[in-house]
């Protein structure tokens, strides 16, 4: 049978589908329908990960406040707030290759010194 006089069916309903050759659903409550319980699943699946980079986040602002933009601590401080540092957004290595730690719109950088510089990012 060829392509465009086969029967088509909702991938959510099962009803017959008219209309263009790509569609998947048969309208629009069924389209809603799937897209919400695929961003429900992911909501689920990346919920306490999602968490602990937000917090990450608001300690990394804490620390550096408002307006500033950037502030070298102890890495003891980090700790005791229960900073967890295998969270990340994404690594940046500068110039010199030295890796930065990025959670959102903040970086970190730490020397075997045991401090941590704080940088926001742009």
């Amino acid at each position: 049978m060829e392509e465009s006089t086969r029967k088509r069916f909702c991938k959510i309903c099962k009803s017959p589908i008219k209309g263009r050759s790509d569609k998947v659903f048969c309208g629009a409550i069924c389209k809603a329908y799937y897209h919400n319980k695929l961003k429900e699943v992911t909501n689920k699946a990346t919920a306490s990960t999602d968490s602990i980079l937000h917090r990450n986040r608001s300690i990394l602002l804490e620390i550096m406040g408002k307006n500033g933009s950037q502030i070298k601590v102890l890495k003891t401080v980090l700790e005791k707030k229960n900073f967890k540092f295998h969270y990340l957004t994404g690594f940046y290595e500068n110039a010199q290759n030295k890796r930065y730690h990025i959670v959102y719109d903040f970086a970190w950088m730490d020397f075997k010194t045991g401090e941590i510089l704080i940088v926001r990012r742009k």
